[in-house]
């Protein structure tokens, strides 16, 4: 199964199929947001960075695979984003779910907060820039919130990450000699 993992690392169509699951979960949260009107929170902002990041992931490996350099800095890319994203999924359901009481003062913040260098919510207001409320439930399907989803979503790929991480030590592919 490794060698397997190893084997697909250095194609190109493991790394499309990356940046297109990435593409296609961005879409909706731009579907969310525009067509049903659903006002994206701090943290939605932050984790639709963080799939970003996973579809830069994607893109970076699918440039040279076979470029030991290049896989690398796709398979490094594509494991802090999809960590950061489970991180910040985990801290948008508790905003949702826990007693305020629990939260110690803590809250979601206003305003999302980018570095000065890359201000995005300024240079695409529409897609980054967050005017909801981290602990409203707005959205749900089978009973699970968005946030809860990510979770799921970004567990997948942390856990994919991990599988494709480990074939790259061990799952080297065993060279067949007749004599």
């Amino acid at each position: 199964m490794l060698c397997f993992f190893n084997t697909l690392s250095k194609g190109r169509l493991a790394w499309f199929l990356l940046m297109l699951f990435a593409f296609i979960f961005e879409m909706c949260a731009l579907y969310f947001q525009h067509i049903m009107n659903l006002a994206p929170c701090v943290m939605c902002i932050y984790e639709r960075v963080a799939m970003l990041g996973v579809f830069a992931a994607g893109l970076i490996g699918m440039m040279a695979p076979k470029n030991v350099l290049m896989r690398w800095l796709g398979l490094l890319t594509w494991g802090v984003s999809a960590a950061w994203g489970l991180k910040l999924s985990i801290e948008h359901v508790r905003f949702q779910f826990a007693d305020p009481n629990d939260l110690f003062g803590e809250t979601c913040d206003i305003f999302v907060s980018f570095p000065s260098w890359a201000p995005l919510n300024q240079w695409f207001p529409s897609i980054f820039e967050a005017s909801g409320e981290c602990s409203k439930i707005v959205w749900q399907f089978l009973s699970f919130s968005m946030p809860q989803w990510l979770i799921f979503i970004f567990g997948c790929m942390l856990l994919t990450f991990l599988a494709v991480l480990v074939s790259q030590f061990l799952g080297k592919p065993k060279r067949f000699r007749l004599f």
